[in-house]
């Protein structure tokens, strides 16, 4: 069987969607982080499930569940909560509101892990930045 004379454009369109297939397939989550985020999809409290930000199992590597989140020391709470909370001063770390929407960030987050740490074979939970999202969202993660 011959293939047909393609054009230029039509084979980068075909190169177009087998990357898109080989880079969704590489970002598929393991069997263990799928169950780990039917887990926190299934038994989060409304609060987490509800939250702006999508804690999820990225994958599991041995005994350790590797999740996703919005803040480390390069990416502090603040940026993430300016975009989440537009309306409260992130910038004043004595200021009521500020206080309350990172102990709600500090609740939910704590509890996903609480929930990974619950499923069977998983001892730790190491937490990733979310720079997907964040860049997705306005958040600068080239610092």
């Amino acid at each position: 069987m011959k293939i047909p004379n393609l054009r230029f454009w039509q084979w980068f369109v075909l190169f177009l969607v087998l990357a898109y297939a080989v880079d969704w397939f590489i970002q598929l989550p393991d069997g263990r982080a799928r169950q780990i985020n039917a887990a926190l999809a299934s038994l989060g409290s409304e609060a987490l499930n509800r939250y702006p930000f999508p804690f999820r199992a990225l994958r599991v590597a041995g005994n350790t569940a590797v999740l996703t989140t919005p803040r480390n020391p390069q990416s502090p709470a603040f940026r993430f909560l300016a975009v989440i909370h537009p309306e409260v001063d992130v910038k004043d770390a004595n200021n009521p509101a500020f206080i309350a929407v990172e102990k709600e960030l500090a609740a939910v987050q704590s509890e996903a892990m609480r929930i990974a740490l619950a499923q069977p074979g998983i001892k730790g939970v190491q937490w990733e930045l979310d720079k997907t999202w964040l860049a997705n969202h306005g958040v600068d993660v080239s610092q």
